[in-house]
């Protein structure tokens, strides 16, 4: 019978936030602080010029803030609650659901940009070009400093280990909170990019169409982004499992003749970090097969059940 010291033993935490998490929390509440001073400037730009397309601009980029202290909002929750027992398995996948709202928003700001300027596509507007190049300007280059922020920790998502078999798991690696972060800056800069060149095109070629065709362009990208995003986080959301990840713990168990898996179950559980259920037959033992699945780096928290006679469904 195990005693109270055995078991205490055999107790480990369940906190499976991305190797990054506290430098990327960082780095967003910088980026929220610079796309709010942002934003403010463009509303105040607007209302003094009495350009309706900095105020838009402007509006539009709150809808950024808001998705972006979203982002720094669920880094403080994970951290506050990694050792709430509330939560099975950690609060790893809370910036995968703050990531899914986030593109949500990202999808609407997608469409808001495309209709508007469908509509102004057919009746177009007068535009203050000098003052709005100025502001769209300034703005683009918030933008890149928000992306040179964001983008060591967007990319050091990929590599949080070591392990990565030809990128199959390069999806699985990422800490989708700041991806989604990351989006919202890069979907900013677009719309800078696209504007500038819209403007400039309308102020000296007299190209007035041009800003609205810009916007269908720039919304239908974003949508792009969005979709990827939406379709990524919610796999992980769903518990979806990673066939490459199923391979590779396959292999490594059976390798040896002595073991037949005949139930398993992989989850991702946080950036990087994922969960398996594996149930087997044949002559190994429990140990063994646990040896042999920590070569699989990915998996962070394993369960392994050993049958003798388990009739092997494949």
């Amino acid at each position: 019978m195990p005693t109270q010291g055995d078991i205490d033993a055999l107790a480990h935490d369940h906190m499976f936030l991305g190797d990054s998490h506290d430098e990327n929390a960082r780095r967003t509440l910088w980026v929220v602080a610079l796309t709010a001073l942002m934003m403010v400037g463009e509303i105040v730009a607007g209302t003094v010029f009495n350009s309706m397309a900095l105020l838009a601009d402007g509006f539009h980029m709150a809808t950024h803030a808001v998705a972006l202290a979203v982002a720094a909002g669920a880094y403080a929750y994970a951290r506050r609650n990694a050792h709430n027992r509330r939560f099975t398995f950690g609060t790893g996948k809370v910036g995968d659901l703050a990531g899914f709202a986030s593109a949500l928003v990202l999808a609407m700001i997608a469409i808001g940009i495309a209709t508007e300027s469908a509509q102004r596509l057919f009746n177009p507007s007068p535009v203050a070009f000098g003052e709005a190049t100025v502001i769209a300007v300034i703005g683009l280059i918030v933008n890149i400093a928000s992306a040179l922020l964001l983008s060591a920790g967007h990319h050091h998502g990929h590599h949080d280990h070591a392990h990565d078999h030809d990128d199959h798991h390069g999806v699985h690696h990422h800490d989708n909170n700041m991806r989604s972060a990351f989006m919202h800056v890069l979907a900013d800069a677009l719309t800078s990019v696209l504007a500038i060149a819209a403007l400039l095109a309308g102020r000296y070629l007299d190209w007035v169409w041009l800003d609205p065709v810009m916007g269908i362009v720039g919304g239908i990208v974003i949508a792009s982004w969005s979709w990827n995003l939406l379709r990524d986080t919610s796999r992980v959301l769903l518990d979806t499992s990673d066939p490459h990840l199923e391979q590779e713990i396959r292999e490594e168990v059976e390798r040896a003749g002595d073991a037949r898996i005949f139930d398993l179950h992989v989850w991702r559980i946080g950036p990087g970090a994922h969960a398996a259920i594996v149930a087997f037959s044949g002559a190994a033992s429990a140990d063994a097969v646990r040896q042999r699945l920590a070569a699989v780096h990915e998996l962070r928290h394993v369960t392994v059940e050993a049958r003798e006679n388990a009739l092997d469904p494949r």
